[in-house]
């Protein structure tokens, strides 16, 4: 996988720091970090960020792995981190529980009253192919490392609530079958459509908004610290998941893309079994356990809830202004 383009002094500071030859330790960035106005947006911070943060995952051709471990780099990313976790605990939320069962309620109550958002609708009934082939690429910067960032958070539990998340990553990886692994699965529909499968592509395309939302997964799993916000974020995500799924997998059917389709339809079921996986098994034996973690939790499906909202809603409104303004400039995305 390329390293992406840079696009802006952050992300080009990574970029040099990962492609130069250095004879000692790569150098910190030059932008100080606390000039970004709007971490949850801004597009350079979330590139950077993505960049190091891929390291943990499959790395660049060409980039020393060493370069994971480089104690600048970390250094530049930590003060990147500090920036976007302060953004993201300022989120606002109603959101309060102090136990495990309040936990488990408080978690059902955020994610009840989520319901289908307006672009599932939109991709089922009324996406025309070019817009719904948009919004694949600008998912695939996640469903491409599907399932991965919380593969980190395994390690760090203990008892019950490790062995409910270990169930649950079985699923996300196919269930002891290769054919059937989530990533590759969307992987398949990208090919089908003759997209590419680097995920690189699409995350040097993409907008601030929706780098942070993929970003946030990566931000909580890599820090032992924010295991509670990781797995508050899983259970959002798995229990807002199944009816849109549903919605996004006829408006595949609806343009002829049964191999997209197929990804989607693997989720309806997965997805509505996970919920209180997700919810009760994890989340509520992890606040049992540790109860000073309770607030975390919540943290983490608030992030979920809404940075990804803020993202679909972005590509949305994208979208409609295009059909008001169709000599406008499009929705970001890769192709």
């Amino acid at each position: 996988m390329r390293v992406p383009e840079p696009c802006g002094p952050l992300s080009e500071g990574v970029v040099r720091a990962l492609t130069h030859e250095p004879s000692g330790p790569r150098p910190v960035l030059e932008r100080a970090v606390g000039d970004v106005l709007d971490p949850l947006t801004d597009r350079d911070l979330q590139l950077a960020l993505w960049t190091l943060y891929e390291l943990h995952y499959r790395g660049f051709d060409g980039v020393d792995p060493d370069a994971e471990w480089d104690p600048l780099l970390l250094v530049s990313r930590a003060a990147m981190e500090r920036v976007f976790e302060h953004a993201v605990r300022a989120l606002p939320t109603d959101a309060d529980a102090s136990a495990e069962q309040d936990v488990v309620m408080a978690l059902t109550r955020m994610t009840v009253r989520e319901g289908p958002s307006d672009l599932a609708r939109f991709l089922e009934r009324h996406a025309t192919r070019d817009e719904f082939v948009e919004y694949l690429s600008l998912r695939a910067v996640h469903h491409l490392r599907e399932s991965d960032p919380h593969s980190f958070v395994l390690p760090r539990l203990d008892g019950a609530a490790k062995v409910a998340l270990a169930e649950l990553q079985y699923d996300e990886y196919g269930s002891g079958r290769p054919d059937r692994l989530h990533q590759d699965l969307f992987a398949r529909g990208l090919r089908s459509l003759d997209l590419s499968t680097d995920v690189s592509a699409y995350a040097e395309k993409a907008d601030g908004a929706t780098l942070a939302s993929v970003n946030v997964m990566s931000l909580f799993c890599l820090n032992r610290r924010l295991r509670g916000a990781a797995l508050g974020h899983l259970a959002a995500f798995e229990a807002t998941s199944a009816l849109p799924c549903d919605r996004i997998a006829k408006g595949a059917q609806r343009l002829g893309l049964p191999e997209v389709a197929d990804y989607y339809e693997e989720h309806v079921v997965a997805d509505a079994v996970h919920e209180q996986l997700a919810i009760r098994s994890i989340c509520g034996t992890l606040v049992e356990a540790e109860p000073a973690l309770a607030a975390d939790v919540l943290l983490g499906a608030t992030a979920c809830l809404t940075l990804d909202g803020r993202a679909g809603q972005q590509a949305l409104d994208g979208w409609r202004e295009r059909r008001r303004h169709p000599r406008r400039t499009t929705v970001r995305a890769a192709g």
